[in-house]
């Protein structure tokens, strides 16, 4: 697995890069490009990304998984969010990961990822994905509700350049395990490292606040959530796709 990696001083957004760039690589290449600021920075759906110039990690990475069909591209999802995972555990207890692909070190954000698809057919031609590490920010002035640093958490700086090249070590080694074909392996240490597994609180569903239990995500990646109410909880988990759930925190 051959990685380019190039630098960019600022741009409007990584993924917007790599987008327009992406036939200009071979399918064995993985291209990654990395920024020190982006001014059109987005999370998923509408969602912005803050980061100040210089202290965090943002990049984003192009490749071509194998033969995945478009139905199934919910497993990249969870390998890259394992890969994260992973990461981050080198350095700091207590990460989970937060539905359906944020980083989450107790009750706060550190990281969080977009992921992009292209298809070519019934399956993926290309995949980016874009993720923003807070590292060394000291201070967040944003109205993003929770979000925190690896600085805010350890007391120190931490050097970016060596987290990226840790990051992309493990992202080879959860592809590899895609195209290997060892998605329940994915999938089950996925589940077991979800924030919130197994936990009852309150999430706005159709504007109402609605206690449950967290129970799992399906292979297609809809959250199970076990509504819990007066006279006790019911049978069977209600699955719900992104955006027709969110977390109360």
């Amino acid at each position: 697995m051959t990685w380019h990696i190039d630098y960019l001083e600022e741009t409007e957004s990584t993924n917007s890069w790599l987008r327009t760039r992406a036939e200009e690589f071979s399918s064995e290449d993985i291209m990654v490009v990395r920024t020190d600021y982006q001014t059109a920075g987005r999370g998923c759906g509408t969602n912005s990304w803050e980061s100040e110039r210089g202290k965090n990690l943002l990049f984003s990475l192009l490749c071509r998984p194998k033969n995945i069909p478009a139905t199934d591209q919910f497993i990249l999802s969870m390998a890259n969010a394992l890969a994260l995972k992973r990461t981050l555990d080198d350095y700091v207890d207590d990460i989970k990961i937060k539905w359906p692909n944020d980083i989450y070190w107790r009750d706060k954000k550190i990281c969080g990822t977009l992921i992009e698809t292209t298809l070519q057919g019934s399956r993926i031609k290309d995949c980016i994905i874009g993720t923003g590490i807070n590292i060394n920010q000291r201070e967040f002035r944003s109205d993003a509700p929770n979000p925190v640093s690896l600085y805010q958490i350890l007391g120190h700086e931490v050097d970016c350049g060596e987290l990226l090249h840790k990051v992309l070590d493990n992202i080879a080694k959860y592809i590899t395990m895609v195209e290997n074909g060892l998605w329940e392996d994915i999938r089950t240490s996925y589940r077991y490292h979800l924030y919130r597994l197994e936990e009852s609180h309150y999430y706005m569903i159709d504007g109402h606040r609605v206690y449950c239990k967290l129970v799992g995500v399906t292979d297609n990646g809809h959250l199970q959530l076990l509504e819990l109410c007066g006279q006790g909880q019911q049978s069977v988990p209600a699955e719900y796709a992104f955006k027709e759930v969110q977390f109360i925190i």
